[in-house]
């Protein structure tokens, strides 16, 4: 069990269900991109919307693994709507090749919610066409996965092709379209006094396991901020929600190995993975959401981040970095 499960203004506390704070929504004629739906979190995010009637598309690195996952979730909900679509985010080629197979297909798109697991178990080489341009990166490297990571650029690269899609989606619906990015309080806990190391985010011999994740949990905030501020006056509203953090499955797999004799303590102080969910699927799809843009939410309450989170200037500067990072030519 989660120790502080004092309820907040929103009726949820961190003990909260994905399901429970979704009980009674009906996502029925909603369509949904989650990525890194073949684990953890994300694929109880997929299981969760589609029990709401959500047809979700499970944007997986594994193919394999996501049509286990999506037979899995069949065997319970055997009316639940759910493709499988190959998406390696550590390569910009693969983002591109996911957008344009999904436009292909003339989807709508209601919901973007991006649940990819910074921390991976095994960090593997990518044969990825990512060009940067930072001179001394080495192409194809495991470092260039965790560089590609600490700013989150496959995942601003996904948002930007897919949001005229959105946009178009939000007009014909007249429903608001939903961008989650999933951050975690890993953001206040690590991460570097300026925020983003722009002179020395590709510097090899500083970089720093835990301090990188917290730069990129708070990119995902700062992408989303700017995001909103570009977009406010749209139909299309963009969301920031924490979702991850404090789970004690992704902290025994893939952060500190754990033994199992430590599991009673863990469970006394981190989230199960129902309850890490929550807070995604309680932006993804609450009434209480409808209209808030830009924010920061944590156990499915509006929460405060750090104050970097809110600097405009730097959420600009890096908003414009990844685009000079992403952009093709």
């Amino acid at each position: 069990m989660w120790i502080l499960g004092r309820k907040g203004p929103s009726g949820f506390s961190s003990c909260s269900t994905a399901e429970e704070v979704t009980e009674g929504i009906d996502g029925t004629g909603l369509t949904a991109i989650v990525t890194g739906a073949s684990n953890g979190i994300g694929t109880e995010t997929t299981r969760v919307l589609a029990l709401r009637g959500v047809h979700v598309v499970m944007a997986v690195r594994n193919i394999d693994l996501g049509r286990k996952v999506k037979e899995a979730i069949l065997k319970k909900n055997p009316n639940a709507k759910l493709d499988v679509m190959e998406l390696d985010l550590g390569s910009m080629a693969s983002v591109r090749k996911f957008a344009s197979e999904y436009k292909s297909t003339g989807l709508p798109l209601n919901l973007l919610i991006m649940s990819a697991q910074w921390l991976q178990k095994v960090l593997k080489k990518h044969d990825s066409s990512f060009e940067c341009k930072l001179d001394s990166l080495p192409k194809w490297s495991e470092f260039q996965l965790r560089f590609i990571e600490q700013i989150n650029a496959g995942h601003f690269l996904l948002t930007n092709i897919l949001l005229e899609t959105m946009k178009s989606t939000a007009l014909e619906s007249q429903k608001e379209g939903r961008i989650v990015n999933v951050s975690s309080e890993g953001h206040r806990l690590f991460g570097y006094p300026e925020g983003v190391r722009f002179d020395k985010i590709n510097d090899k011999s500083s970089f720093r396991t835990m301090y990188a994740y917290g730069q990129s949990k708070l990119a995902n905030i700062l992408h989303a901020n700017e995001l909103a501020k570009r977009f406010k006056a749209e139909i299309l509203d963009m969301y920031n929600c924490r979702g991850m953090g404090s789970v004690r499955e992704v902290l025994l797999q893939t952060c500190l190995n754990l033994t199992g004799l430590l599991n009673p303590v863990v469970k006394c102080f981190f989230k199960s993975i129902p309850q890490g969910a929550a807070t995604t699927c309680y932006v993804a799809l609450h009434p209480q959401v409808k209209g808030v843009s830009g924010e920061y939410f944590s156990d499915s309450n509006l929460s405060k981040p750090i104050a970097l989170a809110k600097d405009e200037e730097l959420a600009k500067k890096l908003w414009d970095f990844s685009l000079s990072l992403t952009d093709p030519k």
